[in-house]
């Protein structure tokens, strides 16, 4: 029995030592066809390796007269994440380290960037060296899809259509669309107002959004025909809401667009932008009443010279989104503030109800009037929105080296600058600056008033005098031209929104911080929505 049971356990070993013989032929075998392909799988990254290596060590070297050059150390990457995550400190840093002009390598191009307040002048004297338009006129040409303006077939005509600004953004064709704007604007509250006297709530972002989008889209193209009818306006108000929406998805990917990813692969925004161009194309235009003298005056210039009608259509949809991308979220952020600081709320309440005194706010047939004068008047309100701009705003202006040149900064340093590179200012640092702004992240509602209340322009550093002490709007070629506008329509904002409304935010001591996704294209949104409650005033004059 013994011998048997012996027999049975040899025989088990006999197999299992056969299975595991097997198991590891068959695992020798796998390994040897992994082989070939390990191989190849090391080539590639080694080749990966060395073409990065070539490409730095072949890369751009600094000559003598140039700037510091900080690469980074990724071959065409360079500071790119350094500088994306948080742009503002990145410039600070680099600025105490190699001074107040250096180059970077970002995304495969070279900026050179100028952080001395007192030379930002001298570069925006720099016509003849420095172009704007290339950038900007390439830049919306690829964002919003219109044709490439630059090009010799269209470059003279263009710059009768960028004239067009200057004649209808200021001046008497300045109030003509402040007036306009006021008008759509109580219409637009007066449609909203409550008729009891209840609390309603709503997301201050939504509310904001809701009332400065639909205001300026009809101060600038107009009414169509069925909003001219008392039973057209459910209808009208839905199309509204669409366009809003389209352009809050389109405007989303913005900072995608902006760092170069095509419209092609961001479907959400392609299909919101030409949402947008469907309903701005000439033909419906053509169709609407009380359109602005600028939009028509484009609309003109764009049919002589002969573009394809989604093309026009392109640029109108660039034209709403220059004149609401900014606005929107100032707009949010001058009347957040207002309403969290008690000071603030007070004066400018105090200051709309004197301009204001004695005007119906019930009777929906009661248009309040405010003259260029009495808006010119409201200092407060002026106050409150620069405040707001100087800590919201995140904007980057941008030049383009047509030239090789050296620049002389204001201390006498100067800069050998290559032809192709990108001259860069970045006027945050002068708006969080703690020497010019004392606390320069405390909101204080009267920071641009004198001691009489009037206008203050007198800002310093290092014991001189600043000339750019705010500059939310860019300066020089890149200026905003419709900067006047933009301010007027949030005074007008406020003003209407503190004498219409009771107005309280549901949580006053939370924070609440912007969004640096988008830095470098302007105003910041506001990272989340806060809860706002409102209802239609009791009374129905002030004394």
């Amino acid at each position: 029995m013994f011998i048997v049971l012996r027999q049975a356990c040899c025989g088990a070993r006999l197999k299992a030592r056969s299975r595991n013989k097997l198991s590891i032929c068959r695992l020798v075998g796998k390994e040897k066809r992994r082989l070939p392909e390990m191989a190849t799988f090391l080539v590639i990254i080694t080749t990966i390796l060395l073409t990065f290596w070539i490409v730095w060590i072949c890369g751009r070297k600094r000559r003598k007269g140039e700037p510091p050059l900080i690469t980074g150390w990724l071959p065409f990457i360079g500071v790119t994440l350094d500088y994306v995550s948080n742009p503002l400190g990145f410039l600070r840093e680099t600025q105490k380290k190699y001074g107040n002009v250096f180059t970077c390598t970002i995304a495969g191009k070279y900026f050179t960037f100028v952080t001395d307040p007192f030379s930002f002048s001298i570069v925006m004297r720099q016509s003849k060296n420095l172009d704007f338009q290339k950038f900007a006129v390439g830049f919306s040409h690829r964002v919003f899809g219109h044709a490439d303006f630059s090009a010799s077939l269209f470059s003279e005509s263009y710059r009768e259509v960028h004239s067009i600004f200057r004649q209808t953004l200021q001046g008497l064709s300045l109030h003509q669309l402040t007036e306009t704007m006021l008008g759509n604007l109580q219409m637009v509250l007066e449609r909203g107002l409550p008729y009891e006297h209840d609390w309603l709530e709503e997301g201050l972002q939504s509310f904001t959004n809701r009332i400065m989008f639909e205001a300026g889209f009809l101060t600038l193209f107009g009414k169509d025909e069925g909003f001219l009818q008392a039973n057209g306006m459910s209808g009208t108000k839905i199309c509204m809401q669409k366009a809003v929406r389209d352009f809050l998805a389109f405007d989303r990917s913005f900072p995608v667009l902006a760092a170069g990813v095509p419209i092609g692969l961001c479907a959400e925004a392609w299909k919101a932008r030409e949402a947008l161009a469907e309903e701005l194309l000439h033909d419906k235009l053509h169709h609407r009443k009380c359109i602005s003298d600028l939009i028509q005056r484009r609309m003109d210039a764009f049919d002589r010279m002969h573009l394809d009608e989604t093309g026009k259509a392109r640029t109108h949809v660039c034209m709403l989104w220059a004149s609401q991308a900014n606005t929107l979220p100032a707009a949010f952020w001058s009347l957040y503030y207002t309403l969290r600081s008690v000071d603030a709320f007070t004066a400018a309440c105090t200051e709309v109800n004197k301009v204001l005194s004695g005007q119906l706010i019930n009777n929906q047939d009661q248009t309040i009037g405010l003259s260029r004068e009495q808006l010119d008047s409201m200092t407060v309100l002026e106050s409150i929105i620069e405040e707001t701009l100087r800590l919201s705003s995140a904007s980057i202006m941008i030049r383009v080296a047509s030239n090789d040149f050296t620049l002389t900064l204001d201390s006498g340093q100067t800069a050998d600058v290559r032809k192709g590179d990108y001259i860069a200012l970045y006027p945050q640092l002068i708006h969080l600056d703690p020497e010019i702004y004392p606390d320069p992240t405390e909101f204080k509602y009267n920071r641009f008033l004198d001691e009489k209340g009037q206008r203050k322009s007198n800002f310093f550093k290092n014991e001189r005098r600043l000339k750019h002490f705010l500059m939310p709007f860019g300066s020089g070629a890149s200026e905003c031209p419709g900067r006047f506008f933009a301010v007027n329509e949030i005074k007008q904002f406020l003003a209407l929104t503190l004498w219409h409304y009771d107005l309280q935010l549901s949580d006053p001591d939370a924070t609440l911080v912007p969004d640096g996704t988008r830095a470098g294209l302007g105003i910041l949104p506001p990272s989340r929505d806060v809860l706002l409650r409102y209802r239609r005033k009791t009374n129905t004059t002030t004394e």
